[in-house]
């Protein structure tokens, strides 16, 4: 799966959130100020062509929707993170969130908690 840009991902962020919009839509969702309507087009073609997205017809227009699910992109986008900055130890990861967030054992106690649920 291909890494996107920041543009690229604030895009599809807002097509994860409706599911199916067309450009005016998107455009709505994204935070001021607004870019213009061709520049998220062209950025919407680009992570159609990157097989993230595709279009249905509407009238004279299109719906655009992800076809590539947000949890699956952000797996593999925490997995080179901890890749490229933590020599691919996830326990270096956690430690250093711990550190630098200033996190309490209860928290991650909290956490463990969590993931132990999951696994059930």
């Amino acid at each position: 799966m291909k890494q996107l840009t920041k543009a690229e991902e604030e895009v599809m962020q807002v097509l994860w959130k409706l599911e199916k919009s067309n450009v005016a839509g998107v455009i709505d969702e994204l935070p001021e100020p607004k870019p213009a309507y061709n520049t998220v087009s062209t950025i919407i073609r680009i992570l159609e062509s990157k097989g993230f997205v595709d279009h249905e017809k509407e009238g004279k227009g299109y719906l655009y929707f992800p076809v590539v699910k947000k949890s699956d992109y952000s797996n593999q986008s925490i997995n080179k993170l901890v890749e490229g900055y933590f020599q691919g130890s996830f326990k270096s990861m956690v430690s250093f969130f711990m550190k630098k967030n200033e996190m309490s054992l209860s928290e991650l106690e909290s956490i463990l908690n969590e993931i132990k649920k999951d696994k059930k």
